[in-house]
């Protein structure tokens, strides 16, 4: 009898190994192209406006597309999904490695995120079809959780070393045989989980796509256009427009795209808020980290890469061994509070970074305290924002938390580029570079700070929420 039992734990375990590549592509994805840039402008003559869209094609499609990709996942089953999902993500990378103009490019990185979309969703219905309801399942979800900024990091150091040592289309080609591995390994190691009966509510997912494509579009055009220009204003505009209507036709749908009683969970609502936040400090740290590094203190991409590696260990370490045994211990709302706390501290030990700093003073210890809250706030909220949630919406609410770290990390990183850029402003240089700098990292330390203040109010409102429906449900059978 026991062998079955440790070849169903092995599989087990295989499984969440598939399962955590998929969160280290994805978010790998959108950073390993930062110091190709450069060589990809000059090769396919990208204008400076233009560039920006290699980043923004990937992140409009992945935003845009992930809760129609978790109903899809809910309906046609989530392993099905996920394989899908890696197939049309190696079918991009290919376009984009191979891509000769512009058009290709940005068309090869939309079905890159378009890919993830499906990918994302689905992996976490498949983890908690593999771990829910068993002791393992916080474990999982550190392991999880950690293959996101290990992505980032790692899409950095990658980034470097394929662009300096072979050349930039190999950024791209390097998730093709990942995403062979997996497609091969998935059938054996992954659940079969059924799809529910139903069909795609096709308005809401053109309403709710092209609302969140055109709200990310505007967002993310915004530090360059200009948040008054008219583009940003229309797209935005747009974008709220459509979101509403989404909202009209899943409230009158049968079969709706978004149950919207889903949100009648505090729980799921405090979750989201503070995955929202999240992304909205961490991701502009680590973008603008990677600027101070490469143009403040003269690093090159393979050393800006090695310099942010500490970093990532501890994000590890912090959120497979500290984060489950303090949540054990202590609880959702202390770990979120207290990992926001450290987050939005380590950001304003990074805002005194200074034109002639050193990496072992002015950045080390900083970004390894932020880096220690990151660990701390993520997990708890992650696995709220799913664990709350119906056995048939798992897909939905996977699709959800994950757009909402995505459009705090655009939202985030769109704002905190505007105030660094205004204090930048006309001036030159590095010391007119490391004040834009330290503005963003206090600007994201102030959005961490936000983060803190409204998990506190939000998951005191829902512990009380579900204490109250705790009681009633215990009162029912007694009236009876």
């Amino acid at each position: 009898m026991s062998q079955p039992t440790a070849a169903a734990s092995r599989r087990r375990w295989l499984g969440l190994t598939l399962i955590a590549a998929a969160q280290f592509v994805v978010i790998m994805d959108t950073s390993i192209i930062g110091v190709a840039l450069p060589e990809m402008q000059s090769e396919l003559g990208f204008t400076p406006e233009s560039l920006s869209w290699v980043f923004n094609a990937y992140v409009v499609a992945f935003g845009g597309l992930l809760l129609l990709g978790g109903r899809l996942s809910d309906l046609f089953g989530a392993r099905r999904v996920f394989l899908a999902g890696w197939g049309v993500l190696a079918l991009g990378s290919v376009l984009a490695g191979a891509a000769s103009d512009v058009g290709m490019e940005i068309a090869g990185r939309a079905v890159q995120g378009g890919g993830a979309a499906l990918i994302a969703p689905a992996a976490l219905s498949l983890l908690m079809a593999l771990f829910g309801g068993t002791p393992q399942l916080p474990k999982a979800f550190a392991v999880y959780g950690a293959a996101a900024p290990i992505g980032g990091t790692a899409g950095v150091f990658l980034g470097g070393v394929l662009t300096e040592y072979a050349s930039w289309p190999w950024v791209f080609y390097v998730t093709v045989p990942i995403a062979l591995a997996v497609i091969l390994l998935a059938p054996g190691a992954l659940p079969r989980v059924p799809g529910q009966r139903g069909s795609v509510d096709l308005l809401g997912a053109v309403t709710g796509t092209a609302g969140l494509a055109a709200l990310v579009y505007g967002i993310v055009r915004a530090p360059e256009a200009g948040w008054a220009s008219v583009e940003v204003l229309v797209a935005l505009t747009a974008g709220i427009v459509l979101l509403g209507l989404f909202f009209v036709v899943q409230r009158k749908a049968r079969q709706p795209l978004l149950r919207l009683g889903i949100f009648r969970t505090p729980q799921l609502g405090a979750a989201n808020t503070a995955q929202l936040l999240l992304g909205a400090a961490w991701v502009p740290m680590w973008f603008f980290l990677n600027l101070y590094l490469q143009q403040v203190l003269g690093a090159g991409s393979f050393a800006a890469g090695a310099a942010l590696l500490p970093m990532t260990v501890l994000i590890v370490l912090g959120m497979t061994t500290v984060a489950p045994r303090l949540l054990s211990r202590f609880g959702v709302k202390p770990l979120i509070i207290a990992g926001f706390a450290l987050l939005a501290a380590g950001l304003t030990w990074l805002g005194f970074v200074r034109p002639d700093g050193n990496y072992v003073v002015d950045v080390l210890p900083a970004s390894l305290v932020a880096a220690f809250g990151m660990a701390l706030a993520f997990i708890p909220s992650l696995g709220t924002a799913i664990g709350v949630a119906r056995p048939e919406e798992t897909g939905v609410a996977s699709g959800l938390v994950n757009t909402s770290y995505q459009i705090g990390s655009a939202v985030g990183l769109a704002a905190v580029t505007a105030l660094s850029s205004a204090v930048v402003g006309t001036g030159t240089g590095v010391d007119a570079l490391t004040g834009g700098y330290s503005a963003a990292f206090i600007g994201a330390a102030a959005i961490a700070v936000l983060g803190g203040l409204i998990a506190a109010v939000r998951l005191r409102a829902a512990k009380a929420a579900g204490d109250a429906d705790t009681m009633r449900d215990e009162q029912v059978p007694v009236d009876a």
